[in-house]
């Protein structure tokens, strides 16, 4: 069984289908990239995801060889890795994250007090 990342009080991305954390917020490159279905963020990294079979696929920016990402939690689909990139301009995407921000939510770790204070 894999070991489940938490990051518990820290701001994250989580599945939006079981909750289990794929990325800290402070990974966050850009909210502005698109993905098969609607936006998309880029990370520089992500945790608690499997990888899918690599493949050259047709996206927006170019041909670039990718691995679909999925949640260890549920097996949800969640976005892509870019593994390479074949036009030079789009290679600083290599080794990153695609997230779909549909199959994501962020948590923002707030701690909210129980009891009101009374001044």
């Amino acid at each position: 069984m894999a070991t489940i990342h938490c990051f518990e009080g820290k701001p994250r991305f989580s599945c939006s289908q079981c909750s289990t954390t794929v990325a800290l917020a402070d990974e966050l490159i850009s909210k502005a990239f698109s993905g098969r279905e609607g936006r998309g963020r880029l990370l520089h990294s992500a945790c608690n995801i499997k990888l899918g079979a690599h493949e050259q696929r047709q996206l927006l920016t170019g041909v670039h060889t990718v691995a679909d990402i999925f949640c260890v939690g549920c097996s949800t689909r969640l976005g892509w890795t870019y593994l390479r990139a074949f036009e030079v301009s789009q290679r600083y995407k290599e080794g990153k994250y695609l997230f779909e921000r549909e199959r994501i939510f962020k948590d923002n770790a707030w701690e909210l007090d129980d009891q009101p204070s009374i001044d």
